[in-house]
């Protein structure tokens, strides 16, 4: 009992968290990273390396499966937390530590192991029956016994039961379809782009993938590792015009005042939170911490005597990344003519290009916010947000995420990720329940 407890001790003291932003709750996801960055927590890059499952943001019942689906991957110790508001965050990340390193809560919460060859299953806390099984021991998760009646000390039969639990799942939920036991979706034949008739695989992607815009899902179909097909949907998708990201110009577009210092702050802001992601996806670590802590200072508002040549410095170590660009040139290729057809705007719409220019013009963008963080003047009207206009037509994300499809597809799967982290549309602009995208 000691040795458990020292253990849980130990994980509690620097768990690893698992982000599960839902849309409108950005506000959240920020200061939960923030948070976690000061705390010196780690981010779990999938629920089988989780500890903890903070879940940021207000849910709806669109997503609560969703979400029950990756709790259950988490393996125990194991705690599964919500924070609502920002304020919220410091006291749920403290809670959840409490939790997972509580030995007689965790032995509470595990479920009782089942004998697949019995017909019901023991009540918790009840005499393990091995009548018929031709052995004298004790019942062991998934069905196994022990020989010659030999019985476990209680700290390895916790341990034993919270490693029949370990799943691992990779972050990428299924939503219908034929499923084999072990939960991976099953191949079925299908042409490919030369005639041959090759296994198909159907996997979507989201909606909690580390890094990944809160509650996209994206539907591929794979044949070896290249993406045929993809359809793109957002669930869980609250009243549209709640963007964090676009507060201050829907307060100017009601009457409100402006400043052209604030509103550059934000579009900063929120070209950086998505550089830090792109980076992420990207495997540049060390990048893309620089730009969650140059976009956490930016909204904290640092002085821009002060902000201004950090991002400068940044922007030019990425921007002028060789390994970075040759990475990512030529994928997923966005032509201006199919961007304005789409409604495309903002960053996306300037770069014109592929990966590569779409993340050089996020470079280029937040070295012109920050060159303007101290401009008191009023704003303009009509100034864009940092996605696109926002003149109550469409939102910009809209654009971003039907466009989304047709440049997956023909990617390698591997490609998928970093497209759709090039684009990073806000989900919180998107109204509900909206038809999905194919491409």
């Amino acid at each position: 009992m000691g040795l458990t407890r020292a253990l849980l001790r130990a994980g509690a003291a620097r768990p690893h968290v698992l982000l599960a932003a839902v849309p409108g709750g950005t506000a959240v996801r920020l200061a939960a990273e923030a948070e976690l960055r000061r705390r010196g927590w780690p981010a779990a890059l999938s629920p089988a390396d989780a500890d903890v499952l903070l879940v940021a943001g207000a849910t709806s019942s669109e997503v609560d499966d969703l979400i029950d689906e990756v709790w259950r991957a988490v393996p125990a110790p194991r705690a599964r937390v919500q924070a609502f508001s920002p304020d919220d965050v410091p006291a749920v990340l403290d809670g959840a530590r409490m939790l997972v390193g509580d030995l007689s809560r965790q032995r509470a919460a595990l479920p009782v192991p089942r004998d697949p060859m019995a017909g019901d299953v023991p009540e918790a806390g009840g005499p393990h029956s091995n009548e018929g099984s031709g052995t004298d021991g004790m019942q062991m998760p998934g069905g196994m016994d022990m020989p010659g009646g030999m019985d476990m000390p209680g700290d390895m039969d916790m341990a034993m039961a919270m490693g029949d639990e370990m799943d691992m799942d990779s972050g990428m939920h299924m939503h219908g379809g034929f499923q084999t036991p072990g939960g991976l979706p099953t191949a079925s034949p299908g042409e490919d782009r030369d005639g041959l008739k090759l296994d198909q695989l159907h996997v979507p992607l989201g909606p909690f993938l580390p890094d990944w815009p809160a509650g996209l899902v994206v539907r591929v179909t794979l044949q070896g590792d290249v993406i045929q097909y993809a359809m793109a949907e957002v669930v869980g998708a609250t009243a549209e015009g709640r963007s964090f990201w676009s507060q201050p110009w829907l307060g100017a577009a009601a009457g409100g005042r402006a400043g052209a210092g604030e509103l550059a702050r934000r579009r900063l802001a929120a070209h950086l939170d998505s550089l830090g992601r792109f980076l992420a996806v990207a495997g540049w670590d060390v990048a893309a911490l620089a730009a969650r802590r140059l976009r956490d200072e930016s909204l904290a508002g640092a002085p821009a005597a002060a902000l201004e040549p950090a991002v400068r410095g940044f922007a030019r170590r990425v921007g002028r990344s060789r390994v970075l660009a040759w990475a990512t040139r030529g994928l997923g290729v966005l032509r201006p003519d199919e961007a304005i057809a789409a409604g495309v705007g903002g960053p996306a719409l300037r770069a014109g290009g592929d990966v590569c220019a779409r993340y050089r013009q996020w470079c280029a963008e937040v070295v012109e916010a920050a060159a303007v963080l101290a401009d008191g003047s009023p704003a303009g009207a009509g100034l864009p947000g940092p996605r696109g206009p926002l003149d109550g037509s469409a939102a910009p994300s809209a654009g971003l995420v039907a466009v989304l499809p047709g440049l997956v597809a023909g990617a390698e799967f591997a490609g998928a990720r970093l497209i759709v982290a090039s684009l990073d549309p806000d989900t919180d602009e998107l109204a509900p329940a909206g038809a999905g995208h194919g491409g």
